[in-house]
């Protein structure tokens, strides 16, 4: 009897175990996805050291060679699809636009709660691609990177700082929060490794000594 009854509370026990979890499936707070993870620093150390160094050149640049914002998915356009992965709770019209949610910006640590405070930053940015390799890309590549969801390319973050950064390298900026230097520095190697762009000495050198630490 009392290994029947011991196997009657387990059983009793996993039913209420499972009645908690679909509470929490059904009720808890919608869990954020954010930038994809970046390759660890030991792949992202053997990535850099692969990458060709050249001097950068910008001529002939201008943004609109590289399209922006395009459909990803239903009437989301890239904009509102990074906004509803990298948010909390993120509520959205039939448009797709973010009409409330809670978002927290990694490169400074704040929070909003209002989109219009947040800018999609291209981890490298488009000048920086441009300078790097693309300016000898299609448009539809350059539309693609533009666009990248898949690799640890766009992200929501902070408008202002985003604006601060414009189209600095890690040589010139990196995120205030110094906590996030190590993913940074990971996706910035891994965008431009699997884009084939190349480096100049002393983005090189920057990504070689943040790596180094991580």
């Amino acid at each position: 009897m009392p290994k029947v009854y011991a196997r009657r509370r387990l059983s009793i026990l996993a039913v209420f175990t499972g009645l908690i979890a679909m509470v929490g499936i059904f009720n808890g707070p919608t869990a954020s996805a954010a930038l994809p993870t970046p390759v660890s620093a030991a792949t992202a150390r053997t990535y850099l050291a692969s990458l060709t160094v050249a001097t950068e050149n910008r001529t002939g640049y201008s943004r609109d060679l590289f399209p922006t914002w395009i459909t990803i998915s239903g009437t989301c356009n890239t904009r509102e699809y990074v906004l509803k992965r990298d948010g909390s709770n993120v509520v959205t019209n039939s448009a797709c636009t973010a009409t409330s949610g809670t978002w927290y910006s990694v490169y400074d640590g704040a929070t909003w709660t209002a989109a219009s405070d947040l800018d999609i930053d291209h981890l490298v940015p488009l000048a920086e691609a441009w300078d790097s390799g693309a300016s000898a890309w299609t448009t539809a590549q350059r539309q693609a990177f533009a666009n990248d969801v898949t690799r640890p390319q766009l992200i929501a973050v902070t408008d202002n700082v985003n604006q601060q950064k414009s189209d600095q390298d890690p040589a010139e900026w990196m995120p205030p929060l110094s906590s996030y230097a190590c993913t940074y520095v990971r996706a910035w190697v891994q965008v431009k490794y699997y884009y084939n762009l190349k480096v100049d000495s002393a983005e090189k050198s920057k990504l070689s000594s943040v790596l180094s630490g991580c």
